[in-house]
């Protein structure tokens, strides 16, 4: 009998230390997750693609109708876009971003298109703040402007040149260049 307890006793101690490994090593990933999390964010993940075209790659042609009641065709004459969607967690906290960059470098209202994916028919609150700063279009996930953009994910910004092709892309406002020619 003794013996049982002995080698009941040893199983047990052995599944504990077991069971310490395990939660020291599971520590030690938490704590290397949110190293890697810090590093990507204060690298600005730019690396991430969210507009498919490659620089210099010119817009498919599409069509849109804006909040105003006005037809697009096309993305000649846009010089910033900006693509929203309804489900998206991050994408109110970048409107103001995206309404100041547009102030602070004087980008005219007509040279700007913010899209607005939505399942539903009416578009989300922070569209109205985009309808001040340029042309807004509420549309659903395949429509034609995401699919000439080539838009991959949510925030999504982009420069384009006067002929409507891609200059550069972000995940946010900030890490677009300034538009130098853009009145």
């Amino acid at each position: 009998m003794e013996f049982h307890v002995v080698f009941l006793g040893a199983a047990v101690a052995l599944v504990g230390a077991l069971c310490l490994l395990d939660l020291l090593l599971t520590f030690g990933v938490i704590r290397r997750l949110r190293e890697h999390a810090e590093m990507l964010s204060r690298a600005g993940v730019q690396d991430m693609p969210v507009i498919g075209l490659a620089s210099g790659e010119p817009v498919a042609a599409f069509s849109a109708l804006t909040l105003g009641g006005e037809s697009l065709t096309g993305a000649s004459g846009l010089r910033v876009a900006g693509f929203f969607s309804s489900a998206c967690s991050v994408c109110p906290e970048r409107v103001g971003p995206f309404t100041e960059y547009l102030a602070g470098h004087r980008v005219a209202r007509e040279s700007v298109l913010s899209v607005v994916v939505t399942p539903d028919d009416g578009p989300p609150p922070y569209a109205d703040r985009l309808n001040e700063a340029g042309q807004v279009c509420v549309v659903q996930h395949d429509s034609e402007v995401v699919r000439a953009f080539k838009v991959s994910g949510f925030p999504a910004f982009c420069l384009l040149d006067a002929d409507g092709a891609l200059i550069a892309a972000s995940y946010d406002p900030a890490g677009l260049p300034a538009p130098a020619t853009v009145v």
